[in-house]
């Protein structure tokens, strides 16, 4: 395994994250695994060098953290591990349970700790922008908690390029904590990050951790066009792989992941990752898992070096595409539609 900065930090992360969304209850998605079956996982992971574990708060709300929190403590050497949660969806009824307000993150960051059973979070990101909130009270609640230690690095998430920057700027200004790391959407069927968020992430020298590097199993080459088995989520969650992906261009991409991995010798996720590896900025794609044994190859995928050649197969089929993966949806301008 590999090991780099996170971004201009001094926080070293292996160069792939262990994604933890898909290990919580049943009773929240049909599709997640279980806490016994979620073990094998993290004993893996740290078999293979990963030390960097990304969850949420609100995944399976509050079970995944617990999840994370207990295999973490069993299987990996905590002053190694990098542990990131999230805060900002709603967490349950009433009108303080969800946003970006003091209150919402003070006591979430508190009741994370809790779940995770740990005294501190690594990385604790903003999980969306709230427009309903000023940027100020966010930030400030947000400096608060690394000034009492128990939050050390801060990052964000899925937003436009002028929301990071107006907060990157109210930090400095005021001398807060600053962002560390955005959590974008980002993969070779999904490349509109590339016009605004990338340069400023590189420009200002945050680290991106991709979400949905392998394009909710497209970029594996496990599924025929238009269909959608290709794991035990997609069984049960195919919409929001219709929702993200539903360019038929996003096909021919897969189809140059195909070749590009065929003529290596080598697997399509391994193609795909190594090529959002050699991307400017980008630290540590999140990848999730429902099987052990995708993980080897997962792993391995930063030993892979393409050649400008390869790169350029693998980019030439992308065609643009409508803003995807910002669950509030993207800010609308009045007389501008989509």
């Amino acid at each position: 395994m590999q090991y780099v900065r996170l971004g201009d930090s001094g926080l070293v992360v292996s160069r792939i994250a262990l994604g933890c969304m898909s290990f919580g209850s049943r009773e929240w998605r049909p599709w997640m695994l279980e806490e016994d079956e979620a073990r094998p996982f993290f004993r893996r992971a740290v078999e293979l060098g990963i030390n960097f574990f990304d969850t949420a708060d609100v995944y399976s709300l509050g079970v995944s953290e617990e999840i994370t929190g207990k295999w973490v403590r069993e299987f990996a050497v905590r002053d190694e591990a990098v542990i990131a949660t999230k805060v900002k969806m709603r967490m349950g009824p009433g009108p303080n349970r969800g946003g970006l307000s003091r209150k919402h993150i003070v006591q979430s960051c508190e009741a994370s700790l809790r779940r995770l059973g740990v005294e501190r979070i690594d990385l604790y990101q903003i999980h969306r922008a709230d427009p309903a909130t000023p940027v100020e009270e966010t930030l400030a609640a947000l400096d608060h908690l690394v000034h009492q230690g128990k939050v050390l690095y801060l990052g964000a998430s899925s937003m436009y390029a002028w929301q990071l920057m107006k907060m990157l700027s109210v930090s400095e200004r005021r001398g807060w904590a600053r962002f560390v790391s955005m959590q974008n959407h980002y993969n070779l069927v999904y490349r509109e990050e590339e016009r605004e968020m990338m340069p400023l992430c590189v420009e200002e020298g945050l680290g991106v951790i991709p979400w949905s590097p392998l394009a909710r199993g497209l970029l594996t080459g496990k599924r025929l066009r238009g269909s959608h088995q290709a794991s035990v989520r997609d069984e049960h969650d195919a919409s929001m792989a219709d929702e993200l992906y539903d360019h038929e261009s996003d096909w021919d991409v897969v189809d140059a992941t195909l070749g590009v991995a065929k003529g290596r010798g080598v697997e399509p996720v391994q193609v795909a990752l190594a090529w959002l590896l050699s991307r400017p900025a980008v630290v540590a794609p999140v990848v999730g898992f429902t099987r052990v044994e995708q993980m080897d190859p997962v792993a391995g995928a930063a030993d892979v070096a393409l050649s400008d050649e390869e790169c350029a197969e693998l980019e030439a089929p992308y065609r643009p595409h409508a803003v995807r993966g910002w669950l509030d949806g993207p800010v609308r301008l009045p007389g501008i539609s989509s």
